[in-house]
């Protein structure tokens, strides 16, 4: 897992980084296109120097922003590497954990947090059957078939 991890953030740094080489040349490029067109209408020496100067200007900058990218692609691979182990199991579908590190259900819409309410730790809560069911009454007392006899094994049609 880790190592997928590693690989990972290895391809997105590479990725990254000819990002930032591509944004780089293009911003070079048209640094050379804007002074050729400034050289064309500039009537005086001074002015096609200093067109020349805003260029190579342009590409130094250009350069340091590449070179400042990859550094910060490279300080964010290593911080992904240095993590990757240290993370908590989940064997949910998605993979994901809640806060805290308690797992979430695969299941769209559930399971976005931790639990609702108080959790002890070892203690598992238990409610009585036929109990509070939100009806008002136990599901038994509508069973036609319920409550001894030799009756037929089937619901006769009454059961809810």
């Amino acid at each position: 897992m880790q190592s997928a991890k590693n690989a990972a953030a290895s391809v997105k740094e590479s990725a990254a980084n000819i990002a930032a080489s591509a944004k780089s040349g293009m911003d070079k490029t048209k640094a050379t296109v804007q002074e050729k067109g400034e050289r064309m209408t500039a009537h005086d020496p001074t002015q096609k120097e200093m067109a020349t100067e805003k260029k190579e200007a342009k590409i130094n900058q250009a350069e340091y922003e590449k070179q400042a990218t990859r550094e910060q692609n490279a300080v964010q691979r290593q911080a992904t590497e240095a993590t990757a182990g240290t993370g908590t199991h989940s064997y949910s579908t998605t993979g994901a954990t809640a806060n805290g590190g308690h797992q979430m259900s695969a299941l769209p819409g559930h399971g976005t947090g931790g639990p609702a309410g108080h959790v002890e730790e070892g203690v598992v809560g238990s409610h009585p059957i036929g109990k509070a069911t939100g009806t008002g009454t136990t599901v038994a007392g509508h069973n036609t078939n319920v409550g001894g006899g030799a009756g037929g094994y089937g619901t006769g049609g009454a059961y809810r």
